[in-house]
């Protein structure tokens, strides 16, 4: 069986590709078929394990939840996940396969189109449809040489393309007919309709605006998308969702602090707290004090974590985690932000930059040395108090000391995981998505008193889902999707 094939491209980043894939994933899943993501270059700090030791864009294991599929690393074979001075972290089919500066990436990129293709091909053998999905902007038109992500890989793969533009921020029109403009008039020609995503309001009022596109464009209108915001609800990648502002929640029962650092990774760590009606986390920036009256704060995962410890040192949040232990508050650190709190980082192959090493937060009795090793692999087992988890492991470097003698979980594997101080105020671990877990979710809101979860948080996500793809039912015309496919 060789499957059709779709392709939905941006005008720009964050303009809601992985949704708008993820919705209509399940929406075609409720008609039978078969379905499955593809993304053929990501670059993201979110990721997750697949069940075969490899690791793919967050957004891509999303959709594969979507399709009610198992996420495969076929699904994202390139994946780029940027670092401090080496420029990122290069993943090809799950596995690290090498680490290049921007520039040099450029020349990288023929060699590893034979991997998107190779990938996309097992894909169609499998699937009724296979919906891919762009990366970043179609325009950027800088990057098209040996392109693999956008207009390249639909040439080469021949995969007709959908354009998705954001009314949200303004300049729809622009961004669209801009797009047509700049394009090599061959890419263009891919392209066969467009979305408008994010409208808020009445959308008679932008009836024109679609009929001037498809007038300047030639491609067809195939739907104005209201905003869904129940979208915050499902986990995202974009390091841009960082920048949305939190509601305050003013009868909240435990403030959760997060110092945002610039190398932040799986940060999706942070959204079944958030999720909890009983629970603020409040994300403090560089320049901002960590508040007074936070009870936990979490020091999440870094892609370069000696860089970040650099950056939280100089941003003083360093003795602001020292007033709150005082205080007596208590400290999570979680992978990178758990490599953090012990007195020594040594990276003595250059992983993240010059070799080199330095004083940790020194929370923790323990010493920390990166290698060129990487565990992917999903974990499960018991925390310290008891409760049982399951999550996943996702990180490079050994981590070593008196204080993992008193450890955060005992894995499954008979294996320990993590360190806690000799006063129990502070906690580090390399396990992922424990919070997604609702035992350990409700473990740490009894904790600190917060009452009883209020939600199943998987539960949540799987009906977010269903949600999206009912409003993407009623306002894009699927059956013209599934016409204009190949």
């Amino acid at each position: 069986m060789t499957a059709r094939a779709l392709m939905f491209q941006g005008t720009g980043s964050d303009v809601g590709k992985s949704l708008i894939v993820a919705g209509l994933a399940r929406a075609l899943v409720s008609r039978g078929l078969k379905v499955l993501p593809f993304k053929p270059q990501n670059m993201s700090n979110n990721a997750a394990v697949t069940i075969d030791g490899g690791e793919i864009g967050r957004a891509q294991a999303l959709q594969a939840r979507a399709a009610r599929e198992t996420p495969s690393v076929h699904m994202n074979p390139v994946l780029l996940k940027p670092q401090s001075e080496v420029g990122a972290q290069i993943i090809v089919r799950g596995q690290v396969y090498g680490k290049a500066k921007a520039a040099d990436y450029q020349a990288l990129k023929p060699e590893l189109m034979d991997a998107v293709q190779d990938s996309f091909a097992l894909l169609k053998d499998e699937a009724d449809i296979v919906l891919v999905e762009g990366a970043g902007s179609a325009s950027e038109v800088n990057l098209r040489a040996n392109d693999i992500a956008n207009m390249g890989f639909a040439r080469e793969a021949d995969v007709p393309v959908v354009l998705i533009g954001d009314i949200d921020r303004g300049g729809v029109i622009a961004s669209l007919v801009g797009t047509k403009a700049v394009l090599d008039p061959d890419d263009a020609a891919m392209i066969r309709g467009f979305l408008v995503n994010k409208f808020r309001g009445d959308p008679s009022l932008f009836a024109d605006g679609m009929v001037r596109i498809a007038r300047e464009t030639g491609w067809e209108p195939l739907g104005l998308i209201p905003f869904f915001a129940d979208a915050r609800a499902l986990p995202a990648e974009d390091a841009l969702a960082l920048e949305q502002q939190q509601a305050a929640k003013t009868d909240a029962l435990l403030k959760v602090a997060v110092p945002l650092l610039p190398h932040i990774s799986n940060f999706d760590d942070l959204d079944p707290f958030a999720a909890e009606p009983a629970v603020e986390v409040v994300r403090i920036r560089p320049g901002e004090a960590l508040p007074g009256d936070a009870q936990l704060v979490i020091l999440p995962g870094s892609k370069a974590t000696l860089s970040d410890l650099r950056v939280l040192r100089d941003a003083g949040f360093d003795i602001d985690i020292e007033a709150h232990l005082r205080r007596g508050g208590s400290v999570l650190g979680l992978c990178g932000g758990y490599q953090m709190l012990g007195r020594v980082l040594r990276d003595p192959d250059g992983i993240e930059g010059p070799p080199g090493e330095a004083e940790g937060l020194g929370l923790l009795d323990v010493e920390t040395t990166l290698s060129d090793e990487k565990r992917l692999e999903p974990a499960s087992g018991h925390t310290f108090d008891g409760v049982p988890f399951e999550g996943y492991e996702m990180h490079m470097g050994r981590t070593k000391g008196p204080d993992c003698a008193r450890a955060f979980a005992r894995l499954d594997t008979g294996f320990q995981d993590g360190a806690i101080s000799a006063d129990r105020q502070v906690y580090g671990t390399y396990v992922h998505g424990l919070f997604a877990d609702d035992r350990q979710r409700a473990a740490w809101l009894a904790r600190f008193s917060a009452g009883p979860s209020q939600i199943r948080y998987e539960e949540q996500v799987d009906a977010v889902l269903d949600d999206l793809a009912a409003h993407l039912e009623d306002h894009v015309d699927i059956d013209r999707l599934l016409t204009l496919s190949r």
